[in-house]
């Protein structure tokens, strides 16, 4: 075989094929087959299509591109190595050194084995899992077409943008890809296009053993229009794909491209021994003879670099320099409307955001968590224009909807709207959460808590990017009641609260609700979950108990003795009431208690060792947790000596009040566990 490098073109392809080639090998370990295929489809959307300015490259309102097949993690690097992508906007430095590629795979190389956001400039999410990156790409376009429908004026075309996800057969079995096609059909998100790499070759083998569905039929049917290009390397056919992608108006396009994996390469070529492992020495002198290449390893050679230059570069500069002088004239013209998105790119919180957060009075019988859950969510939605979302087909029971007046819902042809509906598909609606955040906004996405199964590895991801979305789960416990064990979340808080850098809120009543709402938007390196009862929970009387501003230090004094306590009570959510139950009998009994409520461990893990030790004394080992959940998080403050009064076994079909006598989840018991505690 041999392929000529006759024209620039073909040179700048071949160059981020061989950077691929050589930094799997250096590495040892690595997907190089999938680069070297799809280099022509990223050098023709990079070189002449994308709105992407490579020296700015977080101007909000550029192309995104997802490498949704995050193995070929290497086809991203090359790019914004030879695009001349920066360090960051104005900086000098490129976000991808030579160096950096040298170092595929290695200890505090950008160019990790997967793209990570936060890495490198240039990498919109991050992306592996597979199906996670086109699920993102959903939530990047509805982003798109919100900021759009939101702050674009008459001769204002200024804050819509384009967003392309190259995926792989293994993105589209994942379930969770159709489920955002579906809502990307359903949404008719005109702006997003999916770049379906069809090879068929996955880790086993051909995709015939287990894959055969037919792809542009089933996108079809999902609302999607779809685009055929018969070979990878056919520059003119891309061209016309990307070109018909962006004058399609009324639904999301699919192109599926025909490849073949590993492409140039003499015997690996369209095999599956060239996914996942590096081709060998030999195959690559083989293959970069085929190529016509005789540039060293790692060499770039500098017409490459000029050629990104004079085509993205040029064209980017000049679309983001002629944005900012509309960007000016529309801030004269629209001063407000400015101001409004300004904040919400930037996550600053506005002046008096939580100004309007409802205080509760003291009420015996009292509300549900997700009911005050509602008020105060609008209450802060209402000062807060970047907060949006909803509810994977759950909003009268979750409370979610925004119902002040201009909230609306985003729908197709409706893309103003603050309230979404997701349908029955958890996992893509948090992973569209996530492509949302990633595009600067703040959304919520809500669901029963034992359906949080199936969204975990979205909000993992979540963590891991350090993307403030905010999870709203309601029906928190065996308090479901009739429902059963299928539908009470057992494990649930022990299994949320193993994620690194996740805060897990459970208030105890109404107040806390607002306390814990407030210290979740403050926070804004991290996902946020808050955890809320169906059942009706007390409203504590806060002249008598603590008040609940200190929920956002994570654990507070509730209810206290004089001097030292024998016995410390810990509660969360639905069973703070039954903690003070308890604190009061052993009070009237001559024990002296402290009832301690806390609201989010992970927060009170991150105070300072004097608060800790202040609100849970390291002298008093006698100590009760009590939660309707499993005991595993709470082994950290409860020691040898301290109980746990909680939840050892999955629930049971009854009426919420006889559940929680049997199960043993009573003031009772919170008193029997203290004295055995005490006695120890």
């Amino acid at each position: 075989m041999s392929i000529s490098t006759t024209s620039i073109e073909q040179l700048s392809i071949n160059a981020i094929r061989t950077l691929s080639m050589d930094a799997v090998q250096q590495a040892n370990s690595g997907h190089p087959g999938t680069p070297m295929a799809l280099a022509p489809i990223v050098y023709t959307l990079w070189n002449k299509h994308l709105k992407y300015d490579p020296a700015n490259p977080s101007w909000p309102s550029r192309d995104r591109f997802v490498l949704s097949c995050g193995h070929a993690s290497m086809l991203l690097y090359s790019t914004l190595h030879v695009a001349g992508v920066k360090k960051a906007d104005g900086a000098s430095e490129p976000s991808i050194t030579i160096d950096n590629i040298r170092n595929f795979r290695q200890l505090h190389s950008p160019c990790a084995g997967h793209p990570e956001v936060h890495e490198a400039a240039g990498i919109e999410t991050t992306t592996g899992p597979l199906g996670q990156g086109v699920a993102n790409s959903v939530g990047m376009a509805i982003a798109g077409k919100w900021q759009a429908a939101r702050f674009d004026k008459p001769g204002y075309d200024l804050f819509g943008f384009d967003v392309y996800a190259l995926c792989s057969d293994g993105d589209l079995m994942e379930g969770i890809s159709t489920e955002a096609a579906s809502t990307a059909g359903h949404l008719k998100l005109s702006n997003l296009c999916w770049i379906y790499d069809d090879n068929k070759i996955t880790i086993e083998g051909d995709t015939d053993l287990a894959f055969t569905e037919d792809m542009p039929g089933k996108f079809r049917a999902l609302g999607w229009h779809v685009v055929e290009v018969e070979d990878a390397n056919d520059l003119e056919a891309l061209d016309a794909a990307f070109t018909e992608f962006k004058k399609t108006t009324d639904k999301p396009t699919l192109i599926v491209v025909k490849s073949i994996i590993a492409w140039g390469a003499p015997t690996k070529a369209n095999t599956h021994g060239a996914h996942g492992a590096p081709l060998g020495d030999d195959e690559i002198a083989a293959t970069k003879k085929a190529y016509g290449w005789t540039y060293d390893k790692f060499e770039v050679p500098a017409e490459v670099y000029e050629d990104f230059n004079a085509n993205l570069g040029a064209r980017g500069a000049e679309a983001k320099s002629k944005w900012e002088a509309d960007f000016a004239k529309y801030k004269k013209e629209n001063a407000e409307a400015a101001a409004t998105w300004s904040s919400i790119i930037s996550g600053e919180l506005p002046e008096g955001w939580d100004k309007d957060i409802p205080t509760f009075p003291a009420d015996a019988k009292g509300v549900a968590t997700r009911a005050s859950g509602g008020k105060v969510l609008n209450a802060i939605a209402a000062k807060l224009p970047g907060l949006l979302g909803g509810s994977a087909d759950l909003e009268p029971s979750t409370k979610t909807g925004l119902t002040f007046e201009g909230a609306g819902d985003f729908e197709p042809g409706t893309y103003c709207g603050r309230n979404f509906h997701f349908g029955i598909r958890e996992h893509a609606m948090a992973a569209i959460g996530n492509g949302m955040a990633l595009s600067g906004l703040r959304p919520y996405v809500s669901t029963f808590f034992v359906f949080s199964d199936y969204l975990r590895p979205s909000l993992r991801l979540s963590a891991i990017m350090k993307a403030p979305v905010l999870y709203i789960f309601t029906h928190d416990s065996i308090g479901v009641g009739e429902d059963g064990p299928t539908h009470q979340p057992v494990e649930h808080l022990a299994a949320i609260r193993a994620i690194p850098n996740v805060a897990v809120f459970r208030p105890g009543d109404s107040n806390e609700v607002g306390a814990c709402y407030k210290a979740a938007i403050e926070l804004t390196d991290r996902p946020s979950v808050m955890v809320l009862t169906r059942q009706n929970l007390p409203t504590l009387d806060r002249e008598k108990y603590a008040c609940s501003g200190n929920s956002a230090k994570g654990a507070y004094v509730i209810a206290d003795c004089d001097g030292t306590p024998e016995v410390l009570l810990m509660g969360t959510g639905s069973e703070l009431s039954l903690v003070i139950q308890a604190y009061e009998k052993l009070t009237a009994e001559g024990v002296k208690a402290r009832a301690i409520s806390v609201p989010c461990l992970e927060l009170f893990y991150e105070q300072d060792a004097a608060y800790q030790k202040e609100v849970m004394p390291c002298e008093v080992t006698a100590r009760v947790a009590v939660e309707a959940g499993i005991q595993q998080p709470w082994d950290r403050v409860l020691g040898f000596q301290g109980k746990f009064v909680g939840m050892s076994s999955f629930g049971a079909s009854a009426p919420a009040d006889e559940l929680f006598p049997y199960f043993g989840i009573t003031a009772d018991h919170v008193v029997e566990a203290a004295k055995k505690s005490i006695g120890s």
